[in-house]
């Protein structure tokens, strides 16, 4: 128990070393992984693995995936990324994920929160409703 808790500790650190202006960046967890390459700890494999999913985690934070059944212009990605970094107060990247299946508008998850603004997401929701 104590060795996941320092583990988790360590791997919690390296996060925050691998932030430059409150954003993770390739060129920070590069260096983070070298210079952590270089010690020489003996429970190295259990803390890159808890070191991964925090990263996963804070990257799935800071990026907007929207989801539309066509393309979308920049003007409206960029719009939608202000959008959730106002919302959110950090920054956040919008990345477009095509998907056919919601037949109309769109769908935006940032981290957890996923918000639906999609005809398929609505009729989805009334069916919910009428049972």
């Amino acid at each position: 128990m104590k060795n996941n808790s320092k583990n988790s500790r360590l791997a919690k650190k390296l996060v925050e070393l691998s932030k430059e202006d409150n954003v993770v960046t390739e060129s920070k967890v590069s260096e983070v992984l070298e210079a952590f390459r270089q010690l020489h700890y003996r429970y190295h494999l259990k803390v890159l693995k808890t070191y991964l999913n925090y990263i996963r985690r804070e990257v799935a934070l800071q990026t907007a995936v929207v989801a539309a059944p066509v393309q979308l212009d920049e003007a409206s990605l960029k719009s939608i990324e202000t959008h959730f970094i106002k919302q959110y107060n950090r920054p956040i990247q919008a990345v477009f994920q095509k998907d056919r299946s919601l037949i109309a508008g769109i769908r935006v998850r940032v981290g957890d929160d996923v918000y639906d603004a999609s005809v398929a997401g609505r009729l989805k929701r009334l069916a919910e409703n009428v049972y």
